[in-house]
């Protein structure tokens, strides 16, 4: 079992910035991929980014690519996601989600096996 705990949302006004963490608590050698999803009000939750935890490799919708960055921590099991440039449109409630097992779909949510509970972010403009 993972738990995985978000933190960091808030309001901001557009062009501003945020810091999103995701904490998780379970050793990490078992997770293959860390991914962030945003869900705006009566739209999909849709792929940000994503992290292979044992690497470099990251992935970014073309949506944030340039203005998001995702990092781990690994003494703390954090893995974070940095905002730069927000627009009114990166409203949200942003998830992490850990991948258990190796795949290439790392946009895809269904792959996914473990959730967190979503930290809300809103951007004023």
């Amino acid at each position: 079992q993972v738990q995985l705990v978000e933190s960091g949302g808030g309001l901001v006004q557009a062009g501003g910035s945020l810091r999103l963490s995701c904490a998780v608590s379970r050793r990490t050698l078992s997770i293959y991929t860390m991914g962030w999803f945003r869900q705006a009000p009566g739209k999909e939750r849709e792929f940000v980014a994503a992290l292979r935890w044992s690497g470099s490799n990251t992935d970014y919708s073309d949506s944030v690519k340039g203005r998001f960055t995702i990092s781990r921590d690994n003494a703390k099991n954090t893995v974070c996601l940095q905002m730069n440039s927000l627009k009114p449109e990166d409203t949200a409630v942003y998830y992490c989600a850990a991948d258990m097992q190796f795949t290439t779909k790392l946009r895809e949510r269904q792959e996914y096996d473990y959730w967190g509970q979503g930290t809300q972010v809103t951007v004023s403009s």
